[in-house]
């Protein structure tokens, strides 16, 4: 089998394609990336020491694309994953839409020319933001939490976010692209007959990735913490209570496996992230941080940015039940190995994210 992964020297693509390397007996891996992101050539150089070959391509080129030789499956690891982008002023929206809209129908036309399977890795971002901006939660442990006792809308409950809650924009710029991704990629599968799958992931992190807050809050506030970097509570009160679910992407490895091996009984989208077990708020990251490398203060911002909210954990009852899937980094080890990589690399909020 070959595997063709897209941004493969990114923090998730680089990390899925050591596991299927390791895990996945017989499998030939390859994969392209731009190389835009600053920390990309360490993970290319990591990469080929294992045996996986690494090409320049930008898939927002179909030429690039149609120069990639065949592959039997894609995973999609590619993507702006800024939920500001396109309206922070630092990245336009037509750039958000090439990247994350227009490079997947390049990605769906290499499918359907080699009939590869496609594996579009999304993301909790393409829920609709309104119900859950409105959300009734209190504080507790410094950590927000739903009131049991409200009316819920459907797809929505104290134990996350689950696949039947609202997709209705606005969802983030970031979000529709995604979404519309799973709408087309699902009906390219229909229409062409190849297999599509849609992961929908919480907040992915793990020892090096690249260092920005957009890339992954939580790797970023514990390399931001050691290195006295100034750090905020952003809206909210400033007090820093909002919450999110996080999962290491190497979990994800055994859900592609067996989205590999051809099951075809399951339904298309599946929730994989962390849940409420491994979910905690910015004022109890600080919290480990202050335990783990001292005490330090954190500014207080209680403007609110546009698409925040108070609570997202995703529900991943479902991957549970279909793909007999769990999460297996506890967010106490993934935090200490993101810890680890940070003492043993100084410099590396300045490698990766200059």
């Amino acid at each position: 089998m070959r595997i063709l992964i897209t941004g493969i020297c990114g923090f998730v693509g680089s990390t899925l394609a050591g596991c299927l390397r390791e895990n996945f007996a017989g499998a030939e891996i390859f994969g392209f990336d731009n190389f835009v992101r600053p920390g990309s050539e360490v993970n290319r150089l990591a990469l080929r020491e294992i045996g996986i070959n690494v090409r320049h391509a930008d898939l927002r080129s179909a030429s690039d694309i149609e120069s990639l030789p065949g592959a039997d499956w894609v995973i999609d690891a590619a993507a702006n994953p800024s939920v500001l982008g396109g309206v922070d002023g630092r990245s336009s929206s037509r750039q958000i839409v090439e990247h994350n809209l227009f490079g997947t129908v390049n990605i769906l036309e290499y499918c359907k020319r080699h009939r590869a399977g496609f594996i579009l890795l999304s993301t909790s971002r393409v829920y609709s933001i309104p119900q859950l901006s409105g959300l009734k939660v209190k504080e507790f442990d410094g950590a927000y939490r739903p009131v049991a006792d409200q009316p819920f809308p459907a797809g929505l409950s104290v134990d996350g976010i689950s696949e039947d809650y609202s997709t209705a924009p606005p969802v983030s710029l970031y979000g529709s692209t995604k979404l519309a991704s799973e709408c087309l990629a699902l009906e390219y599968g229909a229409s062409f007959d190849f297999p599509v799958w849609i992961d929908r992931c919480g907040v992915l992190a793990g020892a090096g990735q690249f260092g920005r807050a957009d890339q992954g809050i939580f790797s970023y506030w514990i390399n931001a913490w050691l290195r006295q970097r100034p750090l905020n509570y952003i809206g909210f009160n400033g007090r820093g209570s909002q919450v999110r679910d996080c999962l290491h992407p190497r979990d994800l490895a055994s859900m592609l496996r067996q989205q590999m091996d051809g099951a075809s009984d399951k339904r298309r989208i599946i929730n994989v992230g962390g849940g409420v077990a491994n979910s905690m708020s910015l004022a109890q990251l600080s919290a480990w941080c202050a335990s783990r490398f001292g005490a330090r203060e954190v500014a207080a911002d209680p403007n609110a940015r546009p698409f925040d909210i108070p609570w997202m954990v995703l529900d991943s009852a479902r991957a549970a039940k279909d793909w007999n899937w769990q999460v297996a980094t506890p967010l106490e080890k993934n935090l200490g190995e993101i810890a680890d990589h940070a003492e043993k690399h100084p410099n590396w909020l300045e490698l990766s994210a200059s």
